[in-house]
């Protein structure tokens, strides 16, 4: 997911999408290991997704604080 669409969403849509990319990132990992992907780099962008959203999260709650 690109910074732009991740800094236009709120905090409610963000750990939404954190909570269905975990969970989505979980099935990539365990569907890799019993046979490879077709595409393995899906779960490293995943896994990055889940770091800017997690980062925007963050960045917004010092900031009201």
């Amino acid at each position: 997911m690109k910074q732009s669409v991740i800094s236009q969403m709120t905090i409610e849509e963000l750990k939404e999408q954190v909570y269905e990319y975990q969970r989505s990132l979980e099935k990539l990992r365990s569907t890799h290991a019993i046979t490879p992907l077709e595409n393995p780099s899906e779960i490293r962008n995943k896994r990055r997704s889940i770091a800017r959203m997690l980062t925007e999260i963050s960045k917004r709650n010092n900031q009201v604080a």
